[in-house]
């Protein structure tokens, strides 16, 4: 008897459940249609916010200055990051318009410091192609 007591008991539960669902269901009363795309326009990211999730930072060698001179900009990423996300990442954050967007895996090389072997960390960088007359001055030398 003990165990039918506690299935009674869950159905009982339900039943209430079921009830209170049917009395509140005409007390609802849903926002007027305004005030949903106001509160929507305030939650509405600008792509800055996650900027920092795909661009390490500037990528600053000989190579990439020449490489500058073409309106093409070197960028260590995050190495899950791909084309897209960069694209997206760098014209919100430099507001340029982005043409092409290469990406190159730089692997990891062995290094030995005496007798001790190590691995010098490889990276994921891309190479963005900028639109002719625009250029982003924190990278220029």
């Amino acid at each position: 008897m003990a165990l039918g007591d506690i299935f009674k008991k869950k159905n009982v539960k339900k039943e209430t459940k079921k009830i209170e669902k049917k009395e509140t269901k005409g007390l609802k009363k849903k926002a007027p249609k305004a005030d949903l795309k106001s509160s929507e326009k305030k939650t509405k990211k600008t792509g800055k916010e996650n900027a920092w999730k795909v661009l390490k930072s500037s990528h600053i060698t000989e190579k990439a200055a020449f490489l500058a001179q073409e309106n093409r900009y070197v960028f260590k990423v995050f190495s899950k990051a791909n084309k897209i996300e960069i694209k997206k990442a760098v014209e919100k954050l430099y507001k340029v318009k982005v043409l092409s967007v290469n990406i190159v895996k730089v692997p990891r090389k062995r290094r030995r410091l005496g007798k001790t072997f190590g691995w010098k960390k490889g990276f994921k960088k891309a190479i963005v192609q900028i639109k002719e007359g625009q250029k982003i001055e924190e990278l220029t030398i």
